[in-house]
């Protein structure tokens, strides 16, 4: 049987583990702690259209992609374990002051161009789909199609996919690739891939979220996922069986994860302003964690060399990339690349082709071959 490593155990590690052990793979997962990074650390959003932006086409169309493939993918998981990870079926992005509207309507206006349909709302039809936010919100965009997960069910399910595929886990720190002696390899370790293959273009981007649990007789959570332009900052709200998930600050500060006073408290004041009842929600956790970001907002999905097999730089978007990176990933393996998944190829980038180019120049070298 062939052996692969997947180093990484966060969704993307997990699901790809999962799936390459139901397609006859012997899989071993390597993580010095499983399930506890960024996919942690996340709201659940899978909301691809409401992110479109002009310009932006590729990351739009590889985020439908994904978006597209998750009701299959949560249907596969909800058959193996009982678990139902959805927990919002629509997501409403509202704007407060003019220019954070002219924002939306860029939005719509590019994503209508695409074929994908996001309604706009005035302040009436904004109150008539959400009751409780703020009458000072001017105009909403209303996605029917974008809803979302909680992450930490999805972490739950993957892992117990995994334990019923026979995937084994060490919970350990890899310092080099080539001592691994599987087959093949997967790199998935998010923001932390660049540590082990420097040509990656994989940086970490701070997010802080909040976790703020609903008590009785307050104004009750809201059924839709709720994002919002705060003069200029982005703010979403996510629901949860008892409260909601508020995020997420986005700050290049490498590898720190504390939990700031200053995010806390814009992460508050943003989330007040759109929906004046969450001060009197219990404030249940402050997390933060490091999302894997590239240059053009684009995974990198792919292989490296004939062992290795990359799938980070999925930034805040790791929970809606799942299914598609997953396809992706199984896709290589076979040696079927995956044509959705062809703008995320890693070797659009120059720091990884040539290093491609260098590693077979020496081989060629070493072997005295002609190049």
């Amino acid at each position: 049987m062939r052996s692969l490593a997947v180093v990484g155990g966060g969704v993307i590690g997990l699901a790809v583990a999962w799936r390459a052990a139901e397609a006859g793979w012997s899989v071993t997962v390597i993580d010095p702690a499983v399930g506890r990074g960024a996919s942690w650390v996340a709201g659940g959003m899978l909301a691809p259209l409401s992110e479109g932006w002009p310009g932006e086409h590729e990351p739009l169309e590889f985020g439908a992609a994904s978006l597209a493939r998750w009701p299959g993918f949560a249907a596969r998981l909800a058959a193996a374990t009982g678990i139902s990870v959805f927990v919002a079926e629509r997501t409403l992005t509202v704007a407060l002051d003019a220019a954070d509207a002219a924002d939306l309507r860029t939005v719509a206006e590019f994503v209508g161009e695409r074929g994908y349909d996001l309604r706009l709302l005035d302040r009436a039809g904004v109150r008539e789909v959400q009751p409780n936010l703020a009458r000072t919100v001017r105009v909403g965009l209303l996605s029917v199609t974008e809803a979302a997960v909680d992450n930490r069910l999805v972490l739950d399910a993957l892992r117990r996919c995994c334990a019923a595929a026979g995937v084994r886990v060490r919970a350990e720190a890899v310092a080099d690739l080539g001592e691994l002696p599987h087959d093949r390899i997967v790199l998935a370790a998010g923001a932390a891939s660049a540590l082990l293959r420097p040509e990656l273009p994989v940086r970490p981007v701070k997010g802080e979220i909040l976790r703020l649990r609903h008590r009785p007789g307050v104004p009750p959570v809201p059924e839709h996922v709720v994002r919002a332009r705060v003069h200029g900052r982005e703010l979403y709200m996510v629901p949860r069986a008892d409260g909601i998930v508020v995020g997420a600050t986005q700050l290049e500060a490498g590898f720190d994860t504390a939990v700031t006073v200053a995010g806390v408290r814009d992460l508050i004041a943003d989330a007040e302003a759109i929906l004046p009842a969450l001060g009197e929600y219990e404030l249940a956790e402050a997390n933060a964690g490091s999302r894997p970001g590239t240059p053009d907002n684009l995974p990198l999905i792919g292989p490296l060399d004939e062992r290795i097999v990359v799938a980070t730089g999925h930034g805040r978007n790791g929970i809606l990339d799942i299914p598609l990176t997953a396809d992706a990933v199984l896709g290589v393996l076979a040696g079927e690349p995956l044509a959705e998944a062809k703008a995320a190829d890693p070797h659009r980038f120059s720091t990884i082709r040539g290093r491609v180019t260098s590693e077979r120049v020496t081989a060629a070298t070493t072997s005295g071959g002609a190049l």
